[in-house]
């Protein structure tokens, strides 16, 4: 039998360096396969397809909010709050285990073939399936994931609108991206934390630092998350897999058993299986599986899989365009009978090569728990109101865009 010291190894992370596994506990879980298919879910979704290097997965990323969580414990300690040991195993693992309920392609995936489920709510049965395992040990865990946690700014390290989740994506999204911009400086965001009144505050001394942050998040969140393409690219496959599963009701089509079944399934998670089977289902989803059986729907005899599944693989995208306010409903139309036309699809058929969605922002939110800026004398402001750039008023104001995407081909 392996023994303990076995079990403290260390990740060489391109982002901090050495990331050490702390114990057994955090070990046997990330070596347990749940947490492993992380390692074949990409962080970013469909982002490479715009920027070349973003391939980095969810597994690096959770191993990296592991590493800043304990490093912004091991802070506020020094500080002289109070943090047992147990409440830092319980934050280490929560975080670890934040983003574990992600499908592949993330969101693409939860509006498509997973739906009445959210990627909190799978991550949330996913811990409760390892405190199963592990004979109740991650009962803080979950406590401070769902927010039940007595000392609630433990939670706020894991969601909040500034918490060690975005500090880490938004640094190692930037770093693989090659965006600059949109690279945070997360030991001093870190080192300028406080606890007031069991609420996480920021020195007013690092009130640069959240004014940079807020701003990294918006240019990332236009110039890569949301970036033209990459909508494009995300909302085909999402059409792609509604089109596959709707197939999937008629007949049998090309997927990997943990895909078919979601293909087959209308409403998995909605009680009519038994919940430990589907969570497993889930749990052995990935990129791969998806990508797949886009290649192989490359020659379905379904004239509109196969011409959505040709145009991903081969990076042929549609077209876009974004407008502040909504499409003249006539304008859609057009589009809709000149698509039918020029591939001779029905107008239903056409409906799937028609993309339409709305993307909105807030870089700050300011109807959420605000990021407090707490002074010397022991007053509070929220950021809005502290800074004294115009900029954070600004990025408090929602962004809507409204698009819609179609084959280019039709413009010639």
């Amino acid at each position: 039998m392996a023994t303990s010291s076995n079990k403290k190894k260390i990740f060489n992370d391109p982002i901090y360096g050495f990331v050490s596994i702390p114990d057994e506990l955090h070990f046997d879980i990330i070596e347990h396969p749940y947490f492993q298919r992380l390692r074949r879910i990409k962080q970013v979704s469909m982002t490479n397809l715009v920027y070349p290097g973003a391939n980095h997965t969810r597994f690096a990323h959770s191993l990296g909010t592991m590493h800043l969580m304990r490093r912004a414990i091991q802070l506020l300690r020094g500080k002289g709050y109070e943090i047992t040991d147990e409440e830092l195993e319980a934050a280490s693992l929560a975080i670890l285990l934040h983003d574990s309920g992600h499908g592949p392609f993330s969101h693409t995936l939860e509006n498509s073939i997973v739906q009445g489920v959210s990627h909190e709510e799978l991550s949330l049965m996913v811990m409760q399936k390892f405190n199963e395992i592990h004979g109740g040990r991650l009962d803080k865990a979950i406590d401070i994931f769902t927010g039940k946690h007595p000392k609630g700014f433990l939670s706020k390290l894991i969601s909040s609108q500034l918490d060690v989740d975005r500090i880490d994506y938004l640094k190692r999204d930037s770093f693989f991206t090659g965006v600059a911009e949109g690279s945070v400086n997360a030991e001093r965001l870190l080192e300028m934390m406080e606890v007031v009144g069991n609420e996480l505050a920021i020195e007013a001394k690092g009130i640069y630092s959240v004014e940079s942050f807020l701003v990294a998040r918006r240019i990332m969140y236009w110039q890569v998350y949301m970036h033209k393409a990459v909508l494009s690219a995300e909302y085909t496959l999402m059409k792609v897999l509604k089109r596959a599963k709707m197939l999937s009701q008629e007949r049998d089509l090309f997927a990997t058993p943990a895909l078919s079944f979601f293909l087959k399934n209308q409403n998995a998670f909605d009680g009519s299986h038994d919940r430990d089977f589907v969570l497993d289902q889930f749990c052995q989803l990935d990129d791969y599986d998806v990508m797949t059986a886009v290649k192989a729907w490359r020659n379905d005899p379904d004239r509109v899989l196969s011409e959505l599944c040709r145009r991903l693989t081969d990076r042929h995208l549609f077209r876009i365009e974004m407008r502040d306010s909504e499409f003249d409903p006539n304008y859609i139309k057009d589009i809709r009978k000149k698509i039918a036309k020029y591939y001779g699809w029905s107008l239903e058929e056409a409906d799937f090569a028609l993309l339409q969605g709305v993307s909105s922002n807030h870089a700050y939110h300011p109807k959420k728990p605000a990021i407090n800026i707490l002074y010397k004398d022991g007053t509070m402001k929220d950021i809005s109101e502290a800074s004294d750039q115009l900029n954070i008023s600004v990025l408090s104001q929602p962004v809507v865009k409204h698009f819609i995407c179609y084959p280019k081909e039709l413009l010639l």
